[in-house]
């Protein structure tokens, strides 16, 4: 299914591009924070294990109070973060997100036990499930179609760059403090929350959201020009049109009305599919995977690292890919690259094949990873829906991508333990599982999936939204 549509870009010179790359980049660094309080916890669950001996009270305890309490959080924020974010602005809710994971990181790193624990890190992910919403809506509403692509995918650039960073502080501070070391790996989340609280003061609100919830030309106008668009009336009609567009039969349609129904599904498939490539159970368990592939505990730390790397390497792939080679293309890429990696991954455990085997297909999922879905949710999501309801849109596609991740975060320990684990002798069939739901998404990407590269949000619409 393939868009066709002159460049929206093409009739806007702009001045410059700096300060739209600046703005873009501070909204952005949610997906730091977010990407760092994803993965922080795989350093402290094994210590907290110790600490609290939550897998003795049962393997379900510690999977829901301490290693999906944050995504049950996510679940939450993703599922309500449209409507605060549609009603008060993007700017605002990502300020209230920088204090959120303020919070949530200085809470963790001090609770006393693992309910306090748990309830820090419910909040922490109140923030993530919130920024998933607002920050790729806003990068989304700010960029022209010729850099929507890059823009947006900087989130997840810094989704991966948070998740490096996490791999590397657990590691190096893996001893620091004595028993206490996972504190010290959860509180140090505070200082880039706090600098990211500060610097989104200085942005300025989505001209889309001025001109779709408050009709206020005049703000618009001056944000197009400071991001550098020369010609601003001639896109806030655009932007105007679209609007019209949205409400040319009738102003009060629901966001589940049948004039959403491609957008609905297209934004919830990506999303489930997205999980279902146990993105989420691999960077979560992957000092556990890893030791349970014959490396200690200090190796599969560092082994992580390497993980968290090539992600960070293939996501400048992704990111430089993205308005080249279009949404599409790149989702393909991956999903063969996810197909051949798990697979060989669940021969690696089945025929214990040895960390080394292992570790390189593990490498080669996150790569596929990195270049395909990593890249291309978050862009797709936010670009699909109309300017009306964009926020309740990326939020429909967000809380299903952590519906998902928390229910695949809750159950692994079911699998994964080492004494009450249904798979603890030897966990290949997960990985199998996952080969054939990515053997799904590539039939699903083929076949359903529409080209969204170089097409403006307006132009989208009209083609997406059905009449």
């Amino acid at each position: 299914m393939q868009i066709q549509t002159s460049d929206f870009s093409g009739n806007v010179s702009l001045k410059s591009s700096s300060n739209l790359l600046t703005i873009s980049l501070i909204a952005a660094l949610a997906g730091f924070i977010f990407g760092f309080d994803t993965v922080v916890i795989s350093g402290a669950n094994q210590p907290i294990k110790d600490l609290w001996h939550t897998t003795e009270i049962s393997p379900w305890f510690h999977g829901f109070f301490i290693m999906s309490m944050a995504l049950w959080g996510t679940v939450v924020g993703a599922i309500f973060g449209g409507i605060p974010t549609d009603k008060y602005g993007r700017k605002k809710i990502l300020l209230w997100i920088g204090i959120l994971f303020s919070v949530s990181a200085l809470g963790s790193a001090l609770a006393p036990d693992p309910y306090t624990f748990s309830f820090f890190r419910f909040i922490g992910g109140l923030g993530i499930g919130v920024s998933s919403v607002a920050a790729p809506a806003y990068v989304s509403e700010i960029s022209t179609p010729a850099t929507r692509g890059r823009l947006v995918a900087m989130y997840q650039f810094n989704i991966v760059f948070g998740i490096l960073i996490a791999f590397l502080s657990n590691y190096f501070l893996k001893g620091a403090g004595g028993e206490n070391d996972w504190r010290w790996m959860l509180g140090v989340m505070a200082i880039p929350s706090l600098l990211y609280t500060l610097m989104v003061m200085g942005i300025p609100e989505s001209p889309r959201w001025l001109l779709a919830r408050k009709n206020d030309t005049a703000g618009a106008k001056k944000v197009f020009e400071r991001i550098g668009v020369a010609n601003a009336d001639e896109v806030i009609e655009s932007v105007k049109e679209g609007i019209r567009h949205e409400s040319s039969n009738g102003q009060n349609i629901g966001f589940f009305h049948r004039r959403h129904k491609t957008i609905l599904w297209l934004a919830f498939m990506i999303a489930f599919f997205n999980q279902w490539s146990g993105i989420n159970f691999i960077l979560y368990y992957a000092p556990e995977i890893l030791e349970r592939a014959g490396l200690a505990s200090v190796d599969s730390l560092k082994n992580s690292i390497y993980i968290g790397g090539t992600n960070l390497i293939f996501t400048f792939v992704g990111l430089y890919l993205i308005d080249r080679l279009g949404r599409k293309t790149l989702m393909i890429i991956g999903s063969l690259g996810y197909i051949l990696s798990l697979a060989l991954v669940a021969y690696a455990f089945k025929s214990a094949a040895g960390p080394a085997f292992l570790l390189t297909f593990l490498l080669l999922f996150i790569a596929s990873h990195a270049i395909g879905q990593g890249a291309v949710i978050w862009v797709f999501i936010a670009e699909i829906f109309p300017n009306k309801i964009r926020a309740r849109g990326q939020s429909f596609g967000a809380s299903t991508h952590w519906v998902f991740a928390a229910i695949i975060t809750l159950i692994t320990p079911v699998f994964l333990d080492k004494t009450n684990g249904i798979l603890k002798e030897n966990p290949w069939p997960i990985f199998a599982f996952l080969a054939f739901m990515m053997c799904l998404q590539l039939i699903w990407v083929l076949t359903k999936m529409p080209e969204t590269k170089g097409v403006s949000l307006e132009e989208l619409e009209k083609k997406l939204v059905k009449e």
